[in-house]
């Protein structure tokens, strides 16, 4: 019996070492999900310390980033026309404020369990008083120091309290430099009180090309390079600068300072305990830009005493590099800075003083474009030096009668003649003759109906040149001789800007089609070289001549010749006038155009001048109004540079 017993034991053990195939279904999962929970602990060990450690480095550490100062931008001969300034502020370190604020709470929070616990503010309600209560403390001191009366703002202070906390805050903005002289004396060093320095943008010619300089605007979005430590810390940033319009718009990567910042440590009410990494803020590049001062003043002084709106602008013929541009009514820039205003805004919103007229500005262009035309003309062979014409004041297309310029019949006619004393009939007959298309064909060559491409923002691209084919798609009407008429005297449907007359006038100088305008300066910019124009010399030579001629016995003769004052010792000048109108709700009004060369042997400076009317029926004309700013521009370029004004020939004596 016991061995039988012992048998089944033993066949018991036997079986069970042989094990069960039902169990080896198990063992791979509990393999697994130990494998599994080993891992679980390593990365809590391991991966989750690193995170944790990485977390109380973000908790702990903050960075402030500083805008570096912009760049300058100088005129032509290295006179600063906008620069950067100090700018004083007083501030208020709030981090050295905490043993202050938390002794102020202390006793405003027991003051209210022995006075009134039933109705005790909030702690956070108590916090805020506390801090009000300290810092209107010290600028009560500020105050007394500068005889100010500035009141604390509690909105301000909690708002930059919750979100700004480690920049200082400011108290007193913008003080006068006997303020801040005074302040140096009596803050002692260790104050959480301090005078703060900052920049702010300086124009020392006011309103001289305020629309070409252009403003800048607050800009908190500031960046920092990337190697810069602190990327995913928190961030507080000091208000920087981003340029608006003008060159400083257009120039902002290269203006625009590098900005630098710290990395501190602070405590765990964010306040700052010590810099940990720090690097200093650089002023961005200098823009030498393509303007002359002396030129830009001389040519606002004359057009600000006609108490209109206007634009002048002068460009090398040479290089394209634009010397003057002027749009009036105007706007002083410092009143820009430190920022712009809305009462300053709505002044000049409604004196329309935004529209920078020389790239914006859309105008037809009047008895200027008889120039165009007649290179159109000799172009289409309808128009040579000896051409003529019958003026009897008027000429008939259809059943309309078109005037002659000033109502006076001229008689027979010659090109140059034409030319000097604007004559509507000369270019009636000889523009209906040349067409439209070849017209439009020859102002599209000297690129009108384009954008110039002035490296300047917002310019229009509203200019028009019109043919038939425009007016049959624009209206749906078919094109008339009338309109060929019109168009032959820059009257109709013709659009451009002072910007494009200046570069036509450049181009015809050189003799060429296409001026492209720069508006930054390099002394060996090489001179441009585009299409000629195609005129024979002698075509071109009697252009030239008509062109003078109206300087001398035409339209402009008062502004260049007749005055004695006026004249320019030595200087040929090739210009055309031009009257131009535009209907209006309240009537026609009148546009005054000039546009010239000199000197006329070598040219080197182009201009174009508009001034508009501002009262219907008013006569406003080109030799009278536009032909004087083009003068003052033509006097000082040449009092700066008499080595570019060719000497007369000598004369030769009569009995040789």
């Amino acid at each position: 019996m016991a061995r039988s017993l012992d048998s089944g034991s033993n066949s018991m053990v036997q079986s069970h070492r042989g094990g069960d195939s039902r169990l080896r279904f198990f063992y791979t999962p509990i393999a697994l999900g130990g494998l599994t929970l080993m891992m679980g602990l390593i990365f809590q060990q391991v991966w989750r310390s690193d995170l944790a450690e990485m977390r109380a480095i973000n908790q702990s550490q903050n960075r402030i980033l500083v805008p570096g100062p912009r760049g300058n931008i100088y005129d032509r001969e290295g006179r600063i026309l906008v620069g950067n300034r100090p700018r004083f502020a007083v501030v208020l370190y709030l981090e050295e404020l905490r043993t202050e604020i938390y002794r102020e709470y202390v006793e405003i929070r027991d003051a209210y369990q022995e006075e009134d616990p039933g109705n005790a503010p909030t702690v956070a309600q108590i916090n805020q008083i506390a801090r009000f209560t300290v810092v209107e403390r010290y600028l009560d001191q500020i105050n007394r120091a500068l005889g100010r009366e500035t009141k604390l703002e509690s909105r301000s202070l909690n708002r930059h309290f919750n979100a700004q906390r480690m920049l200082p805050y400011t108290l007193i903005d913008g003080l006068e430099r006997e303020e801040y002289a005074r302040l140096l004396e009596q803050l002692p060093v260790n104050s959480p009180l301090q005078v703060y320095t900052t920049s702010s943008r300086f124009y020392p010619y006011g309103a001289a090309a305020a629309h070409t300089l252009g403003f800048v605007s607050s800009n908190r979005d500031i960046e920092i390079d990337e190697d810069f430590p602190g990327a995913d810390l928190m961030t507080f940033k000091m208000t920087g600068t981003k340029g608006r319009d003008g060159l400083e718009s257009q120039f902002e990567s290269k203006l625009q300072g590098k900005a630098g910042g710290t990395v501190y440590r602070v405590d765990p009410g964010g306040y700052r305990v010590e810099a940990l990494h720090r690097r200093l803020p650089v002023q961005g590049e200098n823009v030498i830009s393509s303007l002359d001062i002396d030129l830009q003043i001389a040519a606002g002084e004359r057009l600000r005493e006609y108490e209109m709106a206007g634009a002048a602008v002068a460009i090398d013929v040479n290089t394209g590099e634009v010397l003057v541009m002027v749009s009036l009514p105007d706007y002083d820039l410092n009143d820009f800075s430190p920022r712009l205003t809305q009462s300053v805004a709505t002044d000049i919103n409604e004196r329309g003083a935004w529209l920078n007229r020389p790239i914006q500005g859309l105008y037809p262009p009047g008895s200027a474009f008889k120039t165009l035309v007649t290179v159109a003309g000799m172009q289409a062979g309808t128009i040579a030096s000896d051409t003529t014409a019958n003026c009897g004041g008027y000429y008939r297309v259809g059943n309309r009668l078109f005037p002659c310029h000033d109502g006076h019949a001229h008689g027979k006619i010659a090109l140059k003649t034409a030319i000097s004393k604007s004559c509507n009939v000369f270019f009636y007959e000889h523009g209906l003759k040349t067409g439209a298309h070849a017209i439009a064909r020859t102002a599209r060559q000297f690129g009108f109906g384009h954008p110039t491409g002035i490296p300047l923002p917002n310019e229009t691209r509203g200019s028009l040149v019109p043919d038939p084919d425009w007016k049959k798609e624009r209206y749906d009407q078919s094109w008339v001789p009338g309109d060929t008429a019109n168009f032959s005297i820059g009257q109709g449907y013709m659009l451009v800007t002072p910007m494009q007359m200046a570069t036509f006038m450049a181009s015809l100088a050189r003799g060429q089609t296409h001026t492209t305008p720069y508006m930054t300066h390099e002394p060996n910019r090489p001179i441009q070289q585009t299409a000629p124009i195609g005129l024979t010399p002698g075509d071109y030579a009697a252009l030239l001549e008509g062109m003078e001629e109206c300087t001398i016995t035409g339209t402009s003769r008062a502004s260049f010749t007749t005055i004695e004052n006026m004249r320019i010792p030595g200087l040929r000048v090739g210009g055309k006038t031009g009257t131009a109108q535009k209907r209006t709700p309240k009537g026609t009004i009148n546009f005054a155009w000039f546009v010239a060369f000199a000197p006329i042997e070598n040219p080197q400076i182009a201009i174009a001048v508009i001034v508009e009317g501002d009262r219907p029926g008013e006569e406003t004309g080109g030799g009278t109004y536009s032909a004087p700013v083009a003068r003052d521009i033509l006097a000082k370029w040449a009092e700066k540079h008499p080595e570019l004004i060719p000497a007369p020939a000598p004369e030769i004596p009569a009995d040789s």
